[in-house]
């Protein structure tokens, strides 16, 4: 469905805040909004259906997560990434994805590997059919599974504006091989429904650090 034949944002039922947000983030991840694309506030609650007020704190929320950026004399504009916003990612990926592996390897019960395993299915059959947003889709969701296989709300919290960025980056970029990123994931997924976390742990860091490299190269010369 074209994002103009969704229902509008004003008509949902979870807060206004939440729903102009969600919205806006998948339209800055999808490439609907690249980076440095000004997003004018009137427009916008024209076209949403909402109020200004709402909207500014949909604003705040990305601004937040590093999404959007408040200009002088330019207003809200989309952000873009320097390589030391991506070195930074990177290296908070490496510490908590490892340690999330590791405690999901510890305490994930058999539904929640069922999840896992679903996301990790889907992932296999999107790649089979070389849909790219599917496979983000797909891979966005294995990821947020072992974090709520974690089971630690401190973490949850810490990780869930790094999400963002991460599925934003790799649309940007699309670094990683999907064939690749499905091998990688189904170890990861055996170390943790094996209950080894140690495996999981390093698996994990493994697999954030390499995709390291080819996202730094991918960045620096643009397709």
């Amino acid at each position: 469905m074209s994002l103009e034949a969704r229902p509008s944002v004003g008509s949902a039922h979870r807060s206004l805040r939440d729903s102009i947000a969600d919205e806006l983030r998948e339209r800055i991840i999808s490439g609907a909004y690249p980076p440095d694309f000004r997003l004018v506030e009137r427009d916008l609650a024209q076209q949403l259906e909402v109020s200004r007020i709402p909207l500014r704190e949909a604003f705040r929320q990305l601004e937040s997560e590093g999404l959007v950026r408040a200009l002088p004399r330019r207003g809200v504009v989309v952000a873009s990434m320097t390589a030391k916003d991506v070195e930074n990612l990177f290296e908070i990926r490496e510490s908590l994805e490892s340690l999330a592996a590791r405690l999901a390897a510890q305490r994930a019960d058999r539904q929640g590997l069922q999840r896992l395993r679903a996301h990790l299915d889907e992932a296999r059959a999107t790649t089979a059919a070389a849909d790219k947003d599917g496979i983000a889709r797909a891979n966005a969701a294995f990821h947020a599974t072992i974090i709520d296989l974690a089971d630690n709300e401190l973490l949850h919290s810490m990780m869930a504006p790094l999400n963002s960025k991460v599925r934003w980056l790799f649309r940007l970029t699309s670094a990683t091989d999907p064939e690749m990123l499905c091998r990688e994931h189904t170890d990861l997924f055996d170390a943790i429904a094996a209950g080894n976390a140690e495996a999981a742990a390093r698996i994990a860091l493994e697999h954030v650090a390499a995709s390291r490299q080819p996202t730094f190269d991918q960045l620096a010369n643009p397709q």
